[in-house]
């Protein structure tokens, strides 16, 4: 199984850590996937739903306002001001 890391972190504290096979985040110039090796990259976030597969299978989904995403060496880190926890 090809998994990566991932931290969702806001100004309280790590929202969620854990091992994910992929998260969707809401980019500036729209929406992209990172999955397994992905290339490095740094983006910022508009306003839209993180959406996060975990290793076990689990689907995760968290409204975010904006923020920036970070990716290197099979870990994404996800800063944000501010989330929910939301079903879509």
């Amino acid at each position: 199984m090809n998994v990566f890391q991932l931290e969702i972190v806001t100004p309280e504290g790590k929202a969620f850590e854990g091992t994910v096979e992929k998260a969707t985040v809401p980019g500036i110039e729209g929406s992209f996937q990172v999955l397994f090796n992905h290339a490095p990259i740094i983006s910022t976030l508009g306003k839209g739903v993180v959406k996060v597969e975990t290793e076990a299978g689990k689907s995760l989904s968290y409204a975010i306002e904006d923020g920036v995403a970070e990716v290197l060496n099979n870990k994404m880190v996800v800063l944000v001001e501010s989330l929910r926890e939301t079903t879509v």
